[in-house]
């Protein structure tokens, strides 16, 4: 309309004005609480949340990475979800390698796919701080058939309270994975597999400890054990922080305090749990230095071959586990002060450059749907991301039973304790996670080989890691 127009009626520029008003107010309304210029309200679309379709011909790209099973998993989803769908299609890019810097460098060339598949230290919160992701919790918060409340605790991934950038589609979490023969052979009762029965650290420290066997068959507490010499040991504990956030968090520390100002991993509580697994290295000798552990193979060899009686590791090694066909069990974590795991997983984001939105969402919802990963499941690689597959009897028993991935202290020790007892990944939460853990690794090398203690370790690098803190994602404000 032009409003210099002198001739135009009063009538005729009353009515448009009018008109525009309450189309404003509309547009306002439909908008509110968004925040967001692309949101499912403001975006004409072909499929909404409650599956309506057109004939309108829409393709939809994603890029991910993983091994060729999990690869094969999602083009059984974008099977199904085309079939849903027949107007959309689905184009998948399978980045093998340098999988960050490749997307990264796609994104500067405003080469952007749909969706993609992130890590969340790496590429993902990074991207999110340039404005790049849709705010997923438009969706969250109308969806009929998917929300919050839903999906298993600690896989929702925000920029800040609110704003909802990725969601994981395989959760993880960590397990004590142990030889039953093993225990058998040598008289003892295995790891206990429920929460409330789980032994404390100083339990689990006298097993491994009459588990670790020298070249001679003498165990820790024999005399004249030569700690030069293992054969067996006791446990195997990989040293990167998925595996020792557990005990961290168990022990009532974390990365930074609670409030995001402060460094943490030199406080009491984080500073204890550190030392106690350094301890089980350099004083117990019950598990292999950073030195010995690389020629110790792959859980499912190592155990199996008897070069460790346990392992503590995440519950994908369950796969491997399965296909070696030895008798192999899981039980609950030791704990400190109380059961905890880390639920690790990547996860799937979608561009805000998308023009397909609700499109993108139908296509994430398809992805994380357990029937699509079913097979990826059942083998023990993934989790389902959906709480009513642990919560209800049969769906539960479609991924547990029966399966050779799934021993029976499964449901206890991995399920029940990712539902109660978890805790995200700090790579969720911790902002400049990556800028700090490269100042605290090195400093922790030197904890793994006993050339310093934790808190010597801790306080050395304490000030440049201080420097590196931003807060936490957690925490308004």
């Amino acid at each position: 309309m032009s409003r210099q127009r002198k001739s135009i009626s009063v009538l005729l520029a009353f009515l448009i004005m009018l008109v525009t008003v309450l189309s404003a107010c509309s547009k306002s309304d439909s908008n509110a609480g968004s925040g967001n210029a692309s949101s499912p309200a403001n975006t004409a679309s072909s499929a909404s949340a409650g599956g309506e379709k057109s004939d309108q011909p829409i393709t939809l790209r994603m890029t991910v990475w993983g091994a060729p099973e999990e690869v094969a998993a999602y083009k059984v989803a974008i099977k199904k979800f085309e079939d849903k769908y027949p107007n959309i299609t689905v184009k998948l890019q399978h980045i093998a390698a340098d999988y960050d810097t490749k997307l990264t460098t796609m994104v500067a060339g405003n080469d952007v796919p749909d969706i993609a598949q992130m890590e969340s230290a790496s590429i993902a919160f990074p991207l999110a701080e340039q404005g790049k992701f849709y705010n997923l919790q438009d969706f969250l918060s109308s969806d009929p058939e998917i929300n919050a409340e839903r999906l298993v605790p600690n896989i929702s991934y925000s920029l800040e309270p609110g704003n909802v950038i990725g969601l994981g589609p395989g959760p993880e979490s960590f397990g004590l994975f142990y030889n039953e023969d093993i225990f058998k052979d040598a008289g003892l009762t295995p790891p206990p597999a429920k929460a409330s029965e789980a032994w404390t650290w100083d339990e689990f420290v006298e097993v491994a400890k009459k588990l670790t066997i020298d070249n001679k068959g003498r165990n820790v507490t024999d005399p004249g054990f030569d700690p030069k010499n293992i054969k067996q040991f006791g446990v195997n504990f990989p040293t990167w922080w998925g595996s020792y956030s557990n005990f961290i968090f168990s022990n009532g520390g974390d990365f930074v305090s609670e409030d995001g100002k402060t460094f943490a991993l030199n406080q009491p509580a984080a500073v204890e749990a550190l030392q106690k697994i350094a301890d089980l290295i350099n004083v117990h000798h019950v598990a292999p230095s950073p030195v010995q552990a690389k020629n110790i193979p792959a859980p499912n060899v190592a155990l199996q071959t008897k070069k460790v009686a346990m392992a503590i590791d995440g519950q994908w090694v369950s796969a491997g586990l399965a296909q070696s066909k030895f008798h192999f069990n899981v039980g609950v974590l030791p704990i400190m002060q109380k059961p905890m795991t880390t639920v690790v997983s990547g996860m799937f984001s979608m561009f805000k450059s998308t023009k397909h939105p609700k499109e993108a969402w139908e296509l994430m919802k398809a992805l994380m749907d357990p029937e699509a990963s079913i097979d990826l499941i059942t083998a023990g690689t993934w989790m389902p991301s959906y709480r009513d597959w642990y919560t209800d009897s049969a769906l539960l028993a479609k991924w547990t039973e029966n399966l050779d991935s799934r021993p029976s202290g499964y449901k206890d020790a991995i399920v029940d304790v990712l539902l109660n007892d978890s805790h995200q990944t700090p790579t969720g939460y911790v902002k400049n996670f990556n800028k700090i853990m490269d100042i605290v690794n090195p400093a922790l090398d030197k904890v793994w080989l006993g050339q310093q203690t934790a808190q010597e370790a801790m306080d050395s690098i304490a000030a440049k890691a201080q420097a590196q803190v931003q807060g936490r994602r957690d925490v308004k404000g």
